[in-house]
């Protein structure tokens, strides 16, 4: 296994090759527009880089810039925007609460389904309660009836 400097010779070595097979009109398809760079994933997987190659490698960062800059002064990338300045000028922060917000977006959605599956079988109970109720009811005089008939043969004297 390479140690990480030659990996990092290697991902550069990459970069070249794959920046040299490309076409304006190929460059053109991976712009990503709201910034006016590269789109980094499209870079990554067509010039078989690793996130941490183009993210901290400075080498090829600054092989990165330069070629947006040059493909800038052909007319094949649109002007560098506020947005993209930021992004290039500041690393992307790790935002720790953003998992924490996903799994408890991904509970809340199973907590809701099971809280509507336990109103519907509630609903269900209460209506079988309710037939059950009214069956009782209508069976209710015949009840009373026995119970009557019993009462007076427990009054007899044997």
């Amino acid at each position: 296994m390479p140690s990480p400097q030659e990996q990092g010779r290697i991902y550069l070595e990459n970069f070249h090759r794959w920046a040299k097979s490309m076409s304006d009109e190929d460059f053109r398809q991976i712009v990503y527009a709201p910034k006016g760079i590269l789109n980094r994933q499209k870079v990554k997987e067509l010039a078989g880089l690793s996130d941490q190659a183009i993210k901290k490698n400075e080498k090829v960062k600054a092989v990165l810039k330069a070629l947006e800059d040059q493909l800038r002064e052909r007319g094949v990338l649109p002007p560098l925007t506020e947005v993209g300045e930021q992004s290039l000028a500041t690393p992307k922060l790790y935002d720790a609460s953003s998992k924490k917000h996903a799994l408890d977006h991904g509970r809340l959605g199973k907590l809701e389904a099971e809280n509507q599956d336990l109103k519907v079988q509630f609903e269900k109970l209460q209506q079988e309660n309710a037939r059950l109720k009214a069956r009782l009811a209508a069976h209710q005089e015949t009840v009373d009836a026995v119970n009557d008939g019993l009462s007076v043969f427990l009054k007899c004297p044997s």
